[in-house]
């Protein structure tokens, strides 16, 4: 009985000396962690140098408003528009009336609509000047602007191409490109030589048709 009971003391006291060791070695390693991690922290706050907390200023940053998307369906309709069939190949000379002024009408227009065009009956709405603007400009610019008339329901328009006489040779270049350009675009129905108050052989009274 007695050996049973000294060897359940020893049994015991190893016990209780193990769990110590083991709760010793835990408390070693976690102050040699926390060591670690100040001298860690220590390390960070040497390397950033010292800190300073910024002024209040009161101010709230706004939201960032989210970009616009791009129309690149749009942009690309708007090109093909401005490049619509409009060539410089393009010869209006057989279409043009052959008379004091030479003047245009779409078939199906009748010879009074050009007359009133040059008396003045439609009051011009609106005008481009093309001078010193390149062919592809020129093309361009001028396609952009009968199709932006058309779309605002004007009605008369005045083109001004210039009479050519800064031209190589005082040839009216731009002149005829005009013309030509003015017959392959739907929405002209006729147009005249302006008159001589309104710029003569170096504008072109232009009729379109209603949006």
């Amino acid at each position: 009985m007695k050996a049973n009971s000294l060897a359940d003391l020893k049994h015991m006291q190893a016990h209780l000396a193990e769990q110590q060791r083991l709760r010793q070695e835990r408390e070693a390693q976690a102050k040699l962690d926390a060591a670690r991690q100040a001298a860690a922290k220590d390390l960070f706050s040497r390397a950033v140098g010292k800190v300073q907390r910024l002024p209040e200023t009161g101010r709230v940053p706004s939201p960032k408003l989210p970009a616009e998307p791009i129309a690149k369906q749009q942009a690309l309709d708007d090109k093909a528009v401005l490049q619509e069939a409009i060539s410089d190949e393009f010869d209006a000379s057989t279409l043009l009336e052959v008379d004091d002024s030479l003047s245009f009408r779409r078939p199906g227009i009748g010879p009074d609509v050009t007359a009133k065009l040059r008396k003045g009956e439609w009051a011009i709405q609106k005008q481009i000047d093309l001078h010193g603007l390149r062919r592809d400009d020129a093309r361009e610019t001028l396609s952009a602007f009968i199709r932006d008339c058309h779309k605002q329901g004007l009605r008369c328009v005045r083109v001004v191409h210039g009479k050519g006489l800064g031209s190589p040779g005082k040839t009216p270049v731009l002149k005829g490109r005009v013309q030509s350009w003015l017959v392959q675009k739907n929405e002209v129905l006729a147009y005249v030589q302006a008159r001589p108050m309104e710029g003569g052989a170096g504008a072109l009274l232009v009729l379109l048709a209603r949006h």
